[in-house]
C-alpha cells in the first residue's frame, strides 16, 4: 500500500513516473500527483489513476520537486 513517484534527470530534461496501490485509488490518483510534481519541473503529464507519466525542461528542480511529493499527497487526502 502506497505512492512512489520516480524522477530522473538527463540530457536536459526531467522524468517522471508516479504510480498508486489499487488499495488506495479511491483518494488518490496518480495523474493528478505526477501532473502537480510536473508543474514544479517545467512540465505536464498525465495517466492512469495506477500509474502516471510526465517530462519536463527544468531537470535542475527535480530534487525539489520530489520532496515535495509529500505535501502534493497529504493535499489530495486533505
Amino acid at each position: 500500500s502506497g505512492v512512489v513517484v520516480l524522477g530522473l534527470a538527463s540530457d536536459d530534461k526531467a522524468s517522471l513516473v508516479a504510480v498508486v496501490s489499487g488499495d488506495l485509488q479511491t483518494r488518490l490518483n496518480a495523474g493528478k500527483i505526477v501532473k502537480k510534481v510536473a508543474e514544479l519541473v517545467g512540465g505536464s503529464g498525465g495517466g492512469r489513476p495506477d500509474f502516471a507519466q510526465a517530462g519536463g525542461k527544468n531537470p535542475e528542480n527535480l530534487d525539489g520537486a520530489l520532496q515535495a511529493v509529500y505535501n502534493i499527497v497529504a493535499e489530495f487526502l486533505g
